[in-house]
């Protein structure tokens, strides 16, 4: 388990981010078109997992607008945006936003959470995903983990374009 804060206030959450060096965890997400998407569906591609509670607050609305900036600037390298939202709700923030250089991801109907160790298990957020951030190579392999210590914070966005620049 792992502890960060929202407000000051202590929450947990269910386990650890993958280990850098490890192979990524295999995962199925949906997408908007609702249809299963796995880690194998972006095979050859780096990837960068932005994983946030909901598109629906202020940080996370800013985060998925930063990323969506960088994206164009990224050789092969795929921007997900992984959230407890559903599908529908991602697709209208994109389009209102404008958002193309991302994907958008919902966790609602698989163990992601679990399985990357950033579900939240207590407060009234229980359920939902921490802020953090995945980076994986073009053979799912983990290279670098960001658990974003205050909910209510943005990633240090330096830091994952350093390691993609180090990839």
């Amino acid at each position: 388990m792992a502890t960060i804060t929202f407000q000051a206030n202590p929450i947990q959450t269910c386990g650890e981010l993958p280990a850098i060096g490890n192979d990524a965890p295999d995962f199925f997400l949906t997408n908007i078109e609702l249809e299963n998407v796995t880690l194998e569906n972006y095979l050859g591609k780096r990837k960068v997992l932005s994983i946030v509670p909901s598109l629906d607050t202020p940080t996370c609305a800013a985060s998925a607008r930063k990323f969506n900036q960088k994206a164009a600037n990224l050789d092969n390298t795929v921007v997900l945006i992984i959230s407890a939202d559903l599908p529908f709700a991602q697709c209208r923030f994109c389009e209102i936003e404008g958002l193309d250089g991302i994907q958008v991801l919902s966790t609602f109907r698989s163990t992601f959470a679990t399985d990357y160790g950033v579900q939240i298990t207590d407060s009234a957020l229980a359920g939902l995903t921490a802020r953090a951030i995945v980076v994986i190579d073009e053979k799912n392999k983990i290279l670098y983990t960001q658990l974003v210590s205050e909910l209510a914070h943005e990633p240090d966005y330096e830091a994952v374009f350093t390691a993609l620049k180090h990839a």
